[in-house]
């Protein structure tokens, strides 16, 4: 099953530590979406978890992950499926310009804020899984405005 991680489960170690299996792990484009971080974290109702939003002329980067069917499962649990983000099928762009078809999480429209923004230290998470991503793209994540 092919998994395209927006958030903080772009870190390979945070998929490791969550009991994720992974054989591969891709640099994957969705287009007609942007990121946001517009989901109320369960710790801080003025923090904001990462999003997805509808957005004919966005662009998120990300990273599509090939995990094992019942993996899903437990990434449901880490995402609070589906009580906080419901999965969905999206096609994903690979670097060969190649799409393939990827479940994602997006959250819950009871569960999100406008106003909200990230830690620092969960911006961090996004980072430490950015080494697939466009220097442009890790720059835009940098500059994102936190709480702290």
């Amino acid at each position: 099953m092919r998994y395209f991680a927006y958030g903080s489960n772009m870190n390979p170690r945070r998929m490791r530590q969550r009991g994720i299996r992974f054989s591969g792990r891709k640099r994957a484009i969705l287009e007609g979406w942007r990121l946001e971080f517009n989901k109320v974290a369960s710790r801080n109702p003025e923090e904001g978890y990462a999003n997805i939003v509808e957005d004919e002329k966005g662009v998120v980067e990300g990273v599509l992950y090939e995990i094992p069917d019942p993996d899903i499962y437990k990434l449901d649990k880490y995402e609070g499926y589906p009580d906080h983000y419901i999965r969905i099928g999206v096609t994903v762009k690979l670097e060969n310009g190649r799409e393939v078809e990827a479940v994602t999480y997006v959250a819950r429209g009871d569960k999100v804020r406008s106003g909200l923004r990230p830690s620092r230290e969960y911006i961090r998470h996004l980072l430490r899984g950015s080494d697939l991503l466009s220097e442009e793209y890790r720059e835009k994540l940098k500059s994102w405005k936190t709480l702290d």
